[in-house]
């Protein structure tokens, strides 16, 4: 456990000396907070924008809480991976090629302690963003749009939570098995659409797929919610730890320069 902690501590360091304890939960808040202010606003600014005869009114109807959530949700699936996948593609093969890790490793501290630490911190950072946006997306739709049930905003921030776990493990885990921090990020990032898409097209052979995730936690907010809801989770949460197995396997096998 002090092994742990002691890398713990340097990668939280090294997280906050790169900024990225800084601007990852930047990104998120932004992304967070515009969806609902552009939902409120998108009427005045499709009137102002558009070219409409003078006197034009333009109604449109008002979206429910949870359906603006939901819509926050998803752009943290699109550009929030992304950011994931660009924050934490380098995490074990930049330390290899340059030969921190070999010098890391030469003191009495485990390859299992080293990742497993790598793979907290990132954790760690990934969740506190979420979080963070999410409260800010969560703040101004029950200011602007309405009343969200707190208990279904919780679950699926849970949910999303789970999907962008499998998401950092796979970019952990493709670090390792990589040399290359780009090829690792595309690596993850292919293999996150692939759940999402075979998930989408046979909904009824895969409704216990990992990649129905994202969907659950929009299920959610918008009051429907899969018979299959448990046996996602519980598939997503087995696929998180087998990802990091395969990784810790690995690592303890691989060849330090």
């Amino acid at each position: 456990m002090s092994q742990w902690m002691i890398i713990w501590r340097k990668e939280l360091l090294e997280l906050a000396r790169s900024y990225k304890l800084l601007w990852l939960p930047l990104v998120f808040l932004l992304l967070g907070v515009s969806q609902p202010i552009v939902t409120y606003f998108l009427p005045d600014i499709l009137a102002n924008a558009g070219n409409f005869p003078q006197g034009t009114v333009i109604e449109m109807p008002k979206p429910q809480s949870g359906e603006v959530l939901a819509q926050t949700l998803q752009q943290y699936g699109m550009i929030g991976s992304l950011i994931v996948a660009l924050g934490f593609m380098g995490a074990v093969s930049s330390e290899r090629n340059s030969g921190a890790a070999s010098m890391i490793l030469v003191k009495p501290i485990s390859r299992s302690a080293y990742l497993l630490a790598k793979w907290t911190a990132m954790l760690v950072l990934v969740w506190g963003s979420l979080t963070i946006g999410y409260l800010g997306a969560w703040y101004y739709t029950s200011l602007l749009i309405g009343e969200v049930d707190a208990i279904r905003a919780i679950q699926a921030l849970l949910v999303f939570a789970l999907w962008l776990s499998v998401i950092g493990t796979l970019m952990i885990a493709g670090s390792v098995w990589l040399r290359s921090g780009a090829a690792a990020a595309f690596s993850a990032l292919g293999l996150a659409i692939l759940l999402s898409l075979t998930a989408s097209f046979l909904p009824s052979a895969l409704a216990w797929s990992p990649g129905q995730l994202p969907g659950l936690a929009s299920g959610f907010l918008l009051g429907s919610i899969p018979d299959a809801a448990g046996m996602i989770i519980i598939a997503g949460a087995v696929l998180t730890a087998a990802i990091l197995y395969a990784a810790v396997w690995r690592m303890r096998r691989m060849e330090l320069p």
